[in-house]
């Protein structure tokens, strides 16, 4: 009789729903969802910010040329990997920019088009809506760049300054317990963030998981740059999110942390 109270106990735990089917289930597209018009879409999209401007903060210029890449497309593809050695490398201002604007630059100014006058980028997104946000730390890894946290500005191709500092200990804290060494071993670390609503006001909860795919987007073109750079890179899902959140001034609900990239030596 007790051996059946627990099998019955277990089968109940067992039914219990996970919050990601719930959520997954509950974000599909349905024919009769409702929905904003084209031009409440479109009239939306012209009112959001591209990037957050951080007024206050100089733009710091990055180089107009890129880092020179030898590899081929397909050996790139072929030899990308997560770096398994982790040290630093001190990068160039070049090398920064390749990596940055392949992540998530500019390519068109989309000017020709008479209804939307958002810019595009090198990844594909919902909308064109670019619900994302991209700051980097590094701590004296860069040359030209001091230490402390940085906003990538990809209008402007530039880079600014919003807090300066040695944040080595701070950051290592949010990271899960077996990898608090890599923000000191790696030149820099990448905070992929989604403002959220750029994208749920259109697309409501399935916005949600275009913001997902996108950061996969942003992330595999990064891969791709340091790749071809003969760089190494660590893809980071073990952190402590609010604490990152708050790490970077953020509010962690409309705007959160939802991918982190190391750059570090090739190996």
């Amino acid at each position: 009789m007790i051996e059946k109270f627990w099998q019955q106990a277990e089968l109940a735990i067992e039914t219990n729903t996970p919050s990601w089917e719930l959520f997954h289930e509950s974000s599909k597209t349905g024919h009769y969802d409702g929905g904003f018009t084209n031009e409440q879409v479109v009239e939306e999209m012209n009112n959001l910010y591209e990037t957050f401007p951080y007024k206050q903060f100089e733009m710091i210029p990055l180089p107009t040329t890129f880092a020179p890449v030898e590899k081929s497309f397909l050996d790139t593809i072929m030899g990308r990997k997560t770096a398994s050695e982790i040290k630093v490398q001190k990068l160039t201002l070049e090398e920064l920019r390749t990596i940055l604007h392949c992540g998530y630059g500019v390519t068109r100014d989309n000017k020709d088009n008479e209804y939307i006058e958002r810019t595009l980028r090198t990844v594909p997104s919902g909308g064109a809506l670019y619900p994302l946000e991209l700051y980097f730390y590094t701590n004296n890894n860069i040359e030209g760049l001091k230490s402390g946290i940085y906003h990538y500005v990809p209008g402007e191709n530039a880079v600014q300054l919003i807090r300066e500092g040695n944040f080595d200990d701070e950051i290592s804290e949010s990271l899960v317990s077996f990898q608090p060494h890599l923000v000191y071993d790696c030149s820099f670390l990448l905070f992929i963030t989604a403002v959220f609503n750029r994208s749920v006001f259109k697309y409501k909860d399935k916005g949600y998981r275009f913001t997902l795919f996108e950061a996969g987007h942003v992330a595999q073109n990064v891969n791709l740059a340091a790749t071809a750079l003969d760089l190494g890179v660590i893809n980071i899902g073990g952190y402590h999110d609010r604490m990152v959140d708050r790490f970077l001034k953020i509010d962690g609900l409309n705007h959160s942390t939802i991918y982190m990239n190391g750059i570090c030596a090739g190996n």
